[in-house]
Order: structure tokens, then C-alpha cells, then sequence
């Protein structure tokens, strides 16, 4: 499937500040980016930091005052496997090595809170199985509710506020399968029929010998996510960080299929 990504982004900086952005679509074997184009209003001082192993996509530009960024593409998405059902849980000593990290806890998957209760809610499953039981627990107890978070609201808050946005129910799935000792990890993503429009978060898991996305939330299909950036939670793939202080303007994301 092809796809075509928008995004604006209008925001007024208090002064000179470096910003980290990631916003553009990764490379990698899922998805071609077959064109793309990256404009700062007025013209900005860039620094390119990509990585070459994961494919993600960064820049660094110096900012003051307002600033304008727009960033378009046309990607081309291969079919993904996203089965869990039946797919097994590899060892310790056949993960990946890539896999190792996102089996311990981090600054908003606090897993190892979690053992006891993935165990005595799951302990009778294992590998996609348990994957989809532990998608189909937060699918019947938490509501997707804007205002219940913010930017420092861990899985742990989210367990017992029983509600969030898609940030928080890809911490939570994370959490829960690191504390299955199933590798997992943050993927932010422009969504396909995601309504609003808006960059998503969801999850990928290390079962059946492979990295699988699941989308906690149920709200965009798997074939239609077109990969930014992955890491351990939100810390890692935020679309900007500013060193510095500023102030959100306006800002708009949009992705549509293109017929071919």
C-alpha cells in the first residue's frame, strides 16, 4: 500500500534554542520512502543525525522566534505479519541482540512493578498468545479519554486511572509484556483512518521470531502505520524536543492511501 504523509507544524520560540525533530518516515525492509521533502519557514540551520541501523530519520536545527515546518512524503508500505495467535516466545539466548533493552524497565514502563500481576492475570499463557490476551485486558479496562495525562504520566498511572490517550496504552501493553518477559517497544507512526488525524503511538513485540506492531488502542489498522521512529517509551520518539522553551502555534498531521 502507498501512502502520503503531511504534517505542519507553526510554534514561536522565546529564543534561540536547538530542536531534535522526528518527524519524518523511517527506512527500513516494511516501508520505501519514494519521495519527500522537509521546508523550514524562515530557512533554518539543519544538522542531520540518522541512524543508520534502525533507519529513523533525525534532524537538528538551530530556532528562534516562529518557525514553520512542513514535511511531506509518499511511502510505500510492505504487507506486514501482524499475527500473534500461535506465535512463540523466543529464549533469552535466541533474542536478537537489539531485542536485550526492551526487556528491562524504563522512565515510563516501569515493568518490573508489574511481575506479580502479569503472572497471576496471564501465567497461563505464553508468546502472541499472551501478547493478545494482555491487548485484549486493556482493550476491556481502560477508556481512551483525553486530559487524564500528560507528559509525565507513567504505565503505572495509567493501571490505576483506567484511562489515557494512545501514548498511554502503548506504555501500559509494553509494560505488561516486558514484565511477561516478551521484548517490547514505542513505535510513533502517522495512522491510516486514524480519527483525528493525529502522529500515534503504538507498540512492537519480539514473538514468533519476529517484531509484530499491535495497536493497543484498536484505532488504526496495522497496514496503515507509517513508521517514524522506536524506542524504549515516549522519551525516544517524540516528534520534537526543545532545548529551550516554546510555545505551540498550530500544528497538523495527515496520511492517505494513494491508488495505484
Amino acid at each position: 500500500m502507498r501512502f502520503t504523509v503531511d504534517s505542519r507544524l507553526h510554534y514561536r520560540f522565546a529564543g534561540p534554542c536547538e530542536v531534535l525533530l522526528l518527524l519524518e518516515a523511517a527506512r527500513g525492509p516494511d516501508q520505501t520512502v519514494l519521495s519527500e521533502q522537509l521546508s523550514f519557514s524562515p530557512h533554518a540551520d539543519v544538522a542531520r543525525l540518522d541512524d543508520a541501523v534502525t533507519g529513523e530519520r533525525r534532524v537538528v536545527f538551530s530556532a528562534a522566534g516562529d518557525v514553520d515546518i512542513r514535511y511531506r512524503a509518499e511511502v510505500a508500505v510492505e504487507p506486514r505479519d501482524s499475527s500473534l495467535v500461535g506465535a512463540e516466545a523466543s529464549p533469552l539466548r535466541d533474542l536478537p541482540d537489539e531485542a536485550l533493552r526492551y526487556l528491562r524497565p524504563s522512565r515510563y514502563c516501569p515493568s518490573d512493578r508489574f511481575e506479580a500481576f502479569v503472572q497471576r492475570q496471564f501465567g497461563d499463557l505464553s508468546g502472541g498468545d499472551k501478547v493478545a490476551a494482555i491487548l485484549d485486558w486493556i482493550d476491556g479496562h481502560l477508556d481512551y479519554r483525553a486530559g487524564v495525562s500528560d507528559g509525565s504520566t507513567t504505565a503505572l498511572e495509567t493501571f490505576v486511572d483506567r484511562a489515557g490517550v494512545c501514548r498511554d496504552y502503548a506504555h501500559l501493553a509494553i509494560t505488561l509484556c516486558r514484565a511477561a518477559d516478551i521484548p517490547a517497544r514505542a513505535v510513533s507512526a502517522y495512522a491510516w483512518r486514524l480519527q483525528p488525524p493525529d502522529m500515534h503511538a503504538v507498540a512492537e513485540v519480539y514473538v514468533g521470531g519476529a517484531w509484530r506492531l499491535v495497536d493497543a488502542t484498536r484505532l488504526a489498522p496495522i497496514e496503515g502505520l507509517v513508521r517514524v521512529a522506536t524506542g524504549l517509551d515516549a522519551a525516544d520518539i517524540a516528534f520534537m524536543s526543545i532545548f529551550g522553551r516554546a510555545d505551540l502555534l498550530n500544528q497538523s498531521f495527515a496520511i492517505g492511501q494513494v491508488d495505484v
